[in-house]
C-alpha cells in the first residue's frame, strides 16, 4: 500500500491554505502543551474548526475521498475483516471487500503507523484507504459489530456442556464470570445495551430459542438452535434477581443490577410459564442515562407551559396517562425532579422504584406483605407530605384515597391507562369514584405515546397511497396536499428507515365547565366542553404537525390514531 502523508506538518499547511491564523495556531500549541493530545482534535475541541472542516482539509491534502458514512453502502461481511477491537483503537472501519482489495475508512489518515497496522492485519489485501468522521464512525461501531456471533458461539459452548446429567446448572454461582452462561447473558447484556433495546425477550420453543430486542418500540428476532439451554439461561437470571429457580409452574417478577461496559443498569424480571419452558421478559432500565428533563421531552413549548403550571399548583391532581410503553414514568420522573426541593415533601409509592431519587421518600409497593397502593398512601398522608406520587391508579380504593388526599392541600401526580385524555375522567367514574370528587380534584391530564423518527440521513419525499390521501381528508383536509417524507434504509439506522423516537402529547386542562359535567356526570356534554376547547390538540393532530415537519413518517400517525381503511 503507498503510504498517504502530508508533506508538512498540519499547523502550517492551515496556516498556509489560511484556514487558520498563526495566533489561533499558538493558542492550540498552548492547549496542547498544557493538556497533550493530537493537534486536530484540541482544534475541534477549541472550536477553531468543525470536525468536517478539519478532515475535509486533510482529505483534499492527502488526495483522498470524503465518505459521508450515512449514505453509502457498507458491506457488513467487509466489516468482520477487521475486529472491533483494532476498529475502535485505530478508529477504522472495512466498508466493501473482495479477495484482492479493501476499502478503510479512517478518522486520522495522516497517521503512518494506523496506515502499517490496517495493511498488516487485512494482508494479503490492498488497502484502499478513505476518510469519514469519528463521530460517524463510534455511531456505526455499536450497530455493526453486534454481540450476535458471540451469542450464537457461547450458546453452542453453552449446549455442549450442558448435559442431560446436569440439571440447568442449577449449581452455578451467581460470581461464577467464567461460567459460559454468564458469558452468554453479559453478551446478550452488551448487545442490547449497544443497540439501544428496551427490553430483552427469551422464549422457548420446540426447536430453539428465539432471543428478542425491543429497539425503538420494534422487536428485533434473533434464532438460537440451541433450546436445551433455555432452562440454564432462566435459573442463571432467577439466580440473579433472587427468585425460586425451583418454581417453574408460576410466574415470578424479580429485579438485579450490573455493570455493562462501565454503565450501571438496573433489570427488571418477569418469567412466565409457556409449553415449551418459561418465557422471560428483561426490562432494561440504563441508570447512566440518568433522568430526563421535561426540557427534553419534546412537548410543545406551550404545552409545556401549561403542564408546569399545573405541577406548581399547591392541590389538586395531574394524571399522565397511555399505554405501557409509552413513557409515562419518564415524564413523572421528569415532574418530581423540577418538583424536588428542600421546601417540598415528597412520598412516591410506585411498582417498582425505577430511578432512586434524592431527599424523595419512595416506598416500593409489596403486595404480598400487604404493602399495597392504597396502603402506602393512607400512611403517605400522615407523613405530612406536599406531593404525592402513585405509580398507577388501579382500582377504586387507591384512586378515592388520592382524590381525598388532593381536596386536603396535596399535590398528587400518577398515571392511567388509557388511550387520549378525555377517557380518563371517564375511566375514574368507570372505576366507581364519584363525580363530585374528580370535578373537584381533576387539574390537568396529559396523554402521550413514543412513535418513531425518519432516519435523517436517508428519509425522502413520499407519495401517498390511496388509503393516506384518505385519512387526511379524514383528520385535516386542509394538508392533504403536504409533502411528507419516509425512511429507505441506511447504515445510520440499521436498514429500518428510523432511528430514535420522539414523544407525541395531548393535554387537557379541565376549565370549570368541564367540571361542573363531571360533577353532574354528564358524559355527553363533558365531550363536547373538550372538543370545543380551542386549547385542546388531540394525539393525532400532534402526530400530524411532527410528521408535515419531516420528523415521522405518515403512517406513524395513521398506527396511533388507529386508523383502518
Amino acid at each position: 500500500m503507498a503510504k498517504h502523508r502530508l508533506t508538512k506538518r498540519l499547523g502550517e499547511l492551515l496556516i498556509e491554505h489560511q484556514v487558520i491564523t498563526p495566533t489561533q495556531l499558538d493558542t492550540v500549541l498552548l492547549q496542547q502543551q498544557r493538556e497533550g493530545g493530537r493537534i486536530g482534535a484540541i482544534m475541534v475541541k477549541m472550536g477553531v474548526l468543525t470536525e468536517l472542516e478539519l478532515l475535509g482539509f486533510v482529505a483534499k491534502q492527502l488526495n483522498l475521498p470524503l465518505f459521508d458514512l450515512n449514505k453509502i453502502e457498507i458491506d457488513p461481511q467487509a466489516v468482520k475483516l477487521l475486529p472491533e477491537v483494532y476498529a475502535r483503537r485505530h478508529r477504522a472501519l472495512v466498508v466493501a471487500a473482495d479477495d484482492i482489495q479493501a476499502t478503510v475508512v479512517l478518522s486520522d489518515p495522516a497517521d503512518l503507523d494506523v496506515q502499517d497496522a490496517i495493511a498488516n492485519l487485512l494482508l494479503p489485501r490492498e488497502i484502499k484507504l478513505a476518510v469519514a468522521l469519528q463521530s460517524q464512525l463510534f455511531t456505526l461501531y455499536d450497530q455493526l459489530y453486534r454481540r450476535t456471533d458471540d451469542i450464537a458461539h457461547f450458546a453452542e459452548q453453552l449446549q455442549g456442556e450442558n448435559a442431560p446429567s446436569r440439571p440447568a446448572m442449577e449449581a452455578a454461582g451467581l460470581d461464577d464470570n467464567e461460567a459460559t452462561v454468564a458469558k452468554l447473558l453479559y453478551s446478550m447484556f452488551e448487545d442490547a445495551l449497544q443497540v439501544g433495546a428496551s427490553d430483552i425477550h427469551i422464549e422457548p420453543d420446540k426447536n430453539l430459542i428465539r432471543l428478542r430486542m425491543r429497539v425503538d418500540g420494534r422487536l428485533q428476532e434473533t434464532e438460537l438452535k440451541e433450546v436445551n439451554i433455555a432452562s440454564a439461561l432462566v435459573s442463571r437470571l432467577k439466580i440473579m434477581a433472587d427468585l425460586d429457580i425451583s418454581e417453574r409452574r408460576l410466574p415470578q417478577d424479580g429485579r438485579f443490577a450490573l455493570t455493562v461496559k462501565g454503565s450501571p443498569v438496573d433489570i427488571r424480571m418477569a418469567t412466565m410459564p409457556v409449553q415449551y419452558g418459561e418465557a422471560v421478559v428483561l426490562r432494561l432500565l440504563d441508570q447512566s442515562q440518568g433522568i430526563r428533563s421535561l426540557d427534553k421531552a419534546g412537548m410543545p413549548p406551550e404545552l409545556l407551559t401549561a403542564f408546569r403550571r399545573k405541577l406548581a399548583s399547591p392541590n389538586g391532581i395531574v394524571l399522565v396517562t397511555g399505554p405501557t410503553g409509552s413513557g409515562k414514568t419518564t415524564t413523572l420522573y421528569g415532574a418530581l425532579t423540577e418538583l424536588n426541593t428542600p421546601e417540598r415533601k415528597i412520598i412516591t409509592a410506585e411498582d417498582p422504584v425505577e430511578y432512586q431519587l434524592s431527599r424523595v421518600n419512595q416506598v416500593q409497593v409489596n403486595t404480598k406483605a400487604g404493602l399495597t397502593f392504597a396502603a402506602i398512601l393512607r400512611t403517605s398522608l400522615r407523613q405530612d407530605p406536599d406531593v404525592l406520587l402513585i405509580g398507577e391508579m388501579r382500582d377504586q380504593e387507591t384512586a378515592e384515597i388520592a382524590m381525598r388526599g388532593a381536596l386536603t392541600g396535596h399535590l398528587v401526580l400518577s398515571t392511567l391507562h388509557t388511550n387520549d385524555a378525555p377517557s380518563s375522567a371517564v375511566r375514574l367514574m368507570d372505576m366507581g369514584v364519584p363525580g363530585y370528587l374528580v370535578a373537584s380534584t381533576l387539574k390537568g391530564v396529559l396523554a402521550q405515546r413514543l412513535v418513531r423518527r425518519l432516519c435523517q440521513y436517508c428519509k425522502v419525499k413520499q407519495v401517498l397511497e390511496q388509503s393516506e390521501q384518505q385519512f387526511l381528508q379524514y383528520l385535516a383536509p386542509e394538508h392533504s396536499g403536504g409533502q411528507f417524507y419516509q425512511g429507505t434504509g441506511c447504515a445510520s439506522c440499521n436498514q429500518s428507515g428510523a432511528k430514535g423516537r420522539l414523544g407525541v402529547y395531548e393535554w387537557l386542562e379541565i376549565s370549570h365547565d368541564m367540571a361542573d359535567s363531571l360533577r353532574e356526570q354528564n358524559i355527553d356534554r363533558f365531550n363536547e366542553l373538550v372538543a370545543a376547547d380551542p386549547r385542546y390538540i388531540t394525539l393525532a393532530h400532534s402526530a400530524l404537525k411532527l410528521a408535515l415537519n419531516g420528523d415521522i413518517a405518515l403512517s406513524e400517525v395513521l398506527r396511533l390514531s388507529e386508523w383502518i381503511d
